[in-house]
């Protein structure tokens, strides 16, 4: 018989055998074109060549790597980020700049309040509402000062923190005797500094702001609360596992770490004891602790705020010259004798009438002991953002 009439007589047969057929194919195709795929990209891999492959990769892979600036020195006035977020003051603060010895602002990005100051893509901002968006196009603020020459920090208030304790009060400083949140004798409620959590989330605060633009990080509040009822405090996460001091720098080695690879600077302000107490003054905070991680100390040198009687002055605030050259001096010498060591000591200084009225003479004092004492730059607070512009000519 032949083939054509076996098929005539079994026609539904013909068309079972083509739908197998069909049914072969496909899963031949199914099978074959993955495993072709998988082959080539292990030759890619193989070889070290992305020929033919359509891979999408990361866009930042082909964008250059951003590097620090050239290290100079700094000489910076501090900005709120009210000031920061409002383009009349941001320009006038520009235009008063040009021609004096400053070069640089320093920008709250996170304040005492807790609150950070632009809009955060951090997970954990967005979910708890921790934005209060005082500067609204941060990356073109920061643009405009670069524009201009002049270096932008992120100043980051950390342990000082009201709006993260109440949304997280177990990360929190307890009050034992109420069981509540403790707050400070400025009604200001603090985190547990031993929280490893509020560690990794001011790290990514940081980060963030170097993405943005920032040239450098400055970190305030890194510290053990100083006043109120202290002895009323406890602490979920220290437990008095170490000292305060131990778990302050457990905390500057681990900021190090996460900020090593970071293209920007960093620095750490300090009480202006610190340059010439060697104690933590049951805060936490040694200069030799910290002069390890930072690529600056920033020690809070104003003369108004030394105790009446201090190196024997009735009113420190009046001799702004001897106070900071003593400090400056001091920390220094303690730098020079530690290892290993990193960071250079650049002060704040005041431009504020407490204790005594503080003219532009008295601020050229101020920065004159600091040049003498071999201080590297310096930056200016007064907490209203008006500055005596003459002193810095």
């Amino acid at each position: 018989m032949k083939i054509n009439e076996w098929f005539n007589q079994h026609p539904k047969l013909l068309s079972l055998i083509i739908i197998l057929i069909l049914i072969i194919f496909f899963l031949w195709l199914t099978i074959s074109l993955p495993l072709t795929k998988i082959n080539s990209m292990k030759v890619v891999e193989a070889n070290g060549s992305t020929a033919g492959i359509t891979d999408q990769k990361d866009k930042t892979e082909n964008e250059p790597k951003k590097e620090k600036n050239p290290e100079k020195e700094i000489r910076g006035i501090y900005l709120t980020a009210y000031s920061a977020g409002n383009p009349n003051k941001v320009d006038k603060v520009i235009s008063e700049i040009k021609g004096t010895a400053i070069n640089a602002v320093i920008i709250d990005i996170k304040d005492y309040s807790g609150y950070l100051s632009y809009d955060s893509d951090i997970a954990m901002v967005n979910e708890l509402g921790l934005e209060q968006i005082k500067i609204k196009n941060i990356s073109e603020v920061i643009s405009k000062f670069k524009q201009n020459d002049i270096y932008v920090i992120a100043r980051i208030a950390v342990f000082q923190d009201p709006a993260l304790a109440t949304k997280r009060p177990s990360w929190a400083v307890q009050n034992k005797n109420t069981g509540t949140i403790w707050k400070d004798n400025k009604g200001l409620s603090w985190l547990d500094p031993a929280n490893s959590a509020v560690w990794k989330y001011h790290a990514e605060i940081a980060k963030e702001a170097i993405k943005l633009g920032f040239d450098e990080i400055n970190l305030d509040y890194i510290r053990f609360p100083s006043d109120g009822a202290i002895s009323a405090m406890s602490f979920p996460s220290w437990k008095n596992n170490g000292t305060k001091a131990e778990v302050i720098k457990r905390f500057f080695a681990f900021f190090a770490k996460e900020l090593s690879g970071e293209p920007a600077y960093t620095s750490a302000d300090l009480f202006g004891l610190t340059t010439t107490i060697k104690n933590d003054m049951n805060i936490g905070q040694l200069l030799e602790n910290a002069a390890p991680y930072f690529d600056y100390l920033c020690p809070m040198v104003y003369p108004s705020h030394y105790p009446n009687g201090y190196l024997g002055y009735k009113n420190p605030a009046d001799h702004p010259y001897e106070i900071i050259f003593k400090a400056i001096t001091s920390a220094n010498e303690r730098l020079a004798s530690s290892t290993p060591v990193r960071a250079k000591i650049r002060p704040w200084i005041q431009d504020f009438d407490l204790g005594a009225s503080y003219t532009a003479e008295m601020i050229k004092l101020e920065i004159k002991a600091n040049k003498d004492a071999k201080g590297f730059g310096y930056l200016v607070w007064d907490p209203r953002n008006v500055y005596t512009w003459e002193a810095f000519k």
